[in-house]
C-alpha cells in the first residue's frame, strides 16, 4: 500500500466501504430533506397565496427597518472591532512584558467566551434598556480578539530582515511598525480580516434573543403575526431574510476577492512597455547602405 504524506491511502477494500458510507450518509439526507419539504408541502407553506403578505407596505416596511438595523449594528461594530483589534494586537507585540500578559488574556478571555452568552450578560447587567449597545459592545469584545490574533499574525509574517533594515536606519519602533510593517502585512491578513467581517454580520442575527428589531427579528414577527389561510408564512420569510442576508455575504465576499486581486496587481506593477523596433538601440551602430559601405571600405584597407 503507497503512503501518502498525511495518511495512507486506502486500498480497494477501504475505498469500497468509504463509497458505501457516502452512498448511505447522501442517500439518508436526501431523505430527510424529501421529508422536510413534504412536511411543509402538505401544510400549504409553497402555496402562492403565502407570498401575498409581501404586497403590503407595512411588511415591507418593517423587513427595511429591520435591515437598516442590521447594517447600524454590523457597521458600528466593525469599526470598533477593527480598532480594539489593532489595540490587542500592538499590545501582544509590545516589549514591555506587563502589556503582553494583559492583552493576551483579554484576548484568550473574549476568544474563549460564547458570542451568546456575553451578549446575553451585557444586556442584562450593563445595557438594560439599549439591545443595540449590548449587541455591538458583544460583537466588538469578541470579533475584536479574533481581529487582533489576524493583525499580529499578519504582522508576524513580514520577514525579520525589514525590521531589522529599518532598525539599522536608525527608526523607532513606532516608526518601524507604521511604515514598515503593516503596510506590508495589510495585504496578506485585508482578505482575512473581511472574512471575519463577514462573521461580524451573520452575527448581527444573535440580536433577536435580547429583542433587538435587526432583520431577523423582524422576520420572526412577521411570522408570527401574519396569519393567511395555510397557517403562519414560515418558508416565505425564511427564504427572503435568508436572501438578503446571502447576499449582503456575497457583497463583503466579492469585496475581500476585488481587493485581493488588486493588492496581485500592485505588487507586480505596471508592466513595461514592448520596445519599439525601428527605434535604434542605444550605443548600437546604425546600418549602412550599400554605397556607403564602398565608401568605407578603401579607408579601411
Amino acid at each position: 500500500m503507497s503512503a501518502s504524506v498525511l495518511y495512507d491511502v486506502p486500498g480497494p477494500r477501504a475505498r469500497r466501504r468509504n463509497l458505501l458510507y457516502s452512498v448511505v450518509g447522501g442517500a439518508a439526507l436526501l431523505g430527510l430533506l424529501v421529508f422536510v419539504v413534504l412536511r411543509l408541502y402538505s401544510q400549504g407553506q409553497f402555496e402562492s397565496y403565502m407570498w401575498d403578505l409581501f404586497e403590503y407596505n407595512g411588511i415591507r416596511q418593517r423587513l427595511l427597518d429591520g435591515l437598516v438595523s442590521t447594517l447600524l449594528a454590523f457597521s458600528m461594530a466593525a469599526v470598533l472591532s477593527l480598532v480594539l483589534g489593532a489595540l490587542l494586537a500592538a499590545g501582544r507585540l509590545s516589549d514591555h512584558r506587563p502589556v503582553r500578559w494583559v492583552c493576551t488574556a483579554v484576548v484568550e478571555f473574549f476568544r474563549a467566551m460564547p458570542l451568546l452568552i456575553m451578549i446575553f450578560a451585557l444586556y442584562l447587567s450593563v445595557f438594560t434598556g439599549t439591545p443595540l449597545w449590548a449587541l455591538v459592545i458583544g460583537l466588538t469584545l469578541y470579533n475584536g480578539s479574533v481581529q487582533a490574533e489576524v493583525i499580529r499574525a499578519g504582522i508576524n509574517s513580514v520577514p525579520k530582515g525589514q525590521a531589522e533594515a529599518a532598525y539599522a536606519l536608525g527608526m523607532r519602533k513606532t516608526q518601524v511598525m507604521l511604515t514598515v510593517l503593516v503596510p506590508q502585512a495589510v495585504r496578506a491578513m485585508l482578505p482575512t480580516i473581511i472574512s471575519q467581517l463577514v462573521v461580524t454580520l451573520k452575527d448581527t442575527s444573535l440580536g433577536y434573543v435580547i429583542t433587538y428589531e435587526e432583520l431577523l427579528y423582524a422576520g420572526g414577527v412577521i411570522m408570527r403575526n401574519t396569519v393567511t389561510e395555510g397557517g403562519n408564512p414560515y418558508v416565505p420569510v425564511v427564504i427572503v431574510v435568508g436572501t438578503v442576508y446571502v447576499l449582503m455575504c456575497l457583497a463583503l465576499s466579492y469585496l475581500a476577492t476585488w481587493i485581493e486581486k488588486r493588492g496581485r496587481r500592485s505588487r507586480k506593477g505596471t508592466p513595461p512597455a514592448a520596445p519599439d523596433a525601428s527605434a535604434p538601440t542605444p550605443g548600437a551602430v546604425p546600418p549602412q547602405t550599400a554605397p556607403e559601405a564602398a565608401l568605407e571600405a578603401p579607408r579601411k584597407s
